[in-house]
C-alpha cells in the first residue's frame, strides 16, 4: 500500500477526533443540559445531538472508509459489503431515533416543527440516507442486479454517500449553533461561557473528522486493490487465468492454447473493468 504509514496516521487521527466528538457530546448533555431521558422534557431532546454525533457522523464515517483498511483486503468482498451495510444501518437507526426525540420534545412543549433551515436539511439528509441504504442493499447485496448495472451505479452510490456525509456534518454544525443561541441566555452565547467553548470545540472536531474521512476516501491509491476483487469475481470452481482449463487440453495445438489464454485474459480484464468502474471508497 502506497503511503501506508501516512494512512495509519490519518486513520488514527480520524478515530481520535470522532471518539472525542462523542465524548464531548456526552459531556455537553450531562454536565450542562441535565442528562438524558425519554419523558418529553429537554432531556429527551438531548438524545438528538448525542445520537447524531455518534451514529450519523462517527459510525457513518467509519462505514465510508471500511473498504480502505488494508488488513481487510484479504477478507471476502461479500463480508465487507455486509460490514459496510451493517454500519450504515446502525447509523440510520440512530439518526431516525434522534429525529423522533426532537419531534416528541417539540410536540410536548408545543414548539413548531420543521421551521428552521437546520430541520429542513436534516430531514432531507435522513430521507436520502435511507434511500441510499435501500438502493445499496438492492443493487449490491441482493443477487438480482447484473454486474453492468452495479458498475454503472457505483459512482453514483459513492458520490451520494460522500455528499450526504458532508451534508450531515454541515447540518450538525448548524444544529449545535442554533441550540446554543436558543439556550444560552445568562450569560449569552456572545459572552463565550464554558458551555459555548465546549460546543464550539465539538464543532471543530466534527469538521476535522469529516475532512480526514473525505480525504482518505478520495485517495485512489488507498482503495481496495483490484486484483483482490478480480479473484472474487471469478465463477466458483474456476482458477485464475484459465489455467485449469488449459491443463485439460492434452493434445491441443499451441495456437489453441494461445487463444484460450487470450480469451481468459480478456475475460479477466473485463471483470476488472466492471469492478473498478465505480469502486472508490465504499461499495
Amino acid at each position: 500500500m502506497e503511503g501506508y504509514g501516512r494512512f495509519l496516521a490519518l486513520l488514527a487521527s480520524a478515530l481520535l477526533a470522532g471518539f472525542v466528538s462523542v465524548i464531548f457530546s456526552l459531556v455537553w448533555v450531562f454536565h450542562y443540559r441535565e442528562g438524558l431521558s425519554w419523558d418529553g422534557s429537554a432531556r429527551e431532546f438531548n438524545w438528538h445531538p448525542v445520537l447524531v454525533v455518534t451514529g450519523f457522523v462517527f459510525i457513518q464515517g467509519i462505514a465510508i472508509i471500511v473498504y480502505r483498511l488494508p488488513w481487510t483486503w484479504k477478507c471476502s468482498k461479500l463480508l465487507m459489503k455486509f460490514i459496510h451495510a451493517g454500519l450504515n444501518t446502525i447509523a440510520m437507526i440512530l439518526a431516525i431515533v434522534s429525529m423522533v426525540a426532537v419531534f416528541e420534545y417539540h410536540n410536548a412543549r408545543n414548539i413548531p416543527n420543521m421551521y428552521s433551515l437546520h430541520s429542513w436539511i436534516g430531514l432531507a439528509a435522513v430521507i436520502f440516507y435511507s434511500l441510499q441504504l435501500f438502493l445499496g442493499f438492492a443493487v449490491f447485496l441482493l443477487p438480482f442486479a447484473p454486474v453492468p448495472l452495479r458498475a454503472a451505479f457505483m459512482p453514483i452510490h459513492v458520490y451520494l454517500g460522500l455528499t450526504i456525509f458532508a451534508t450531515v456534518i454541515a447540518t450538525a454544525l448548524m444544529g449545535i449553533t442554533e441550540k446554543l443561541i436558543f439556550s444560552l441566555k445568562n450569560p449569552a452565547y456572545s459572552a463565550s461561557p464554558p458551555e459555548a467553548t465546549l460546543v464550539n470545540c465539538l464543532g471543530l472536531l466534527l469538521v476535522i473528522f469529516g475532512a480526514l474521512i473525505l480525504w482518505m476516501a478520495s485517495r485512489p491509491h488507498w482503495k481496495r486493490p483490484p486484483e483482490e476483487n478480480a479473484k472474487l469475481l471469478q465463477p466458483i470452481g474456476e482458477t485464475p487465468e484459465g489455467t485449469e482449463a488449459e491443463s485439460t487440453m492434452t493434445d491441443g495445438s499451441n495456437a489453441d492454447k494461445s487463444d484460450l489464454r487470450t480469451n481468459s485474459e480478456a475475460a479477466r480484464k473485463q471483470n476488472l473493468k466492471l469492478d473498478e468502474a465505480g469502486q472508490r471508497s465504499t461499495m
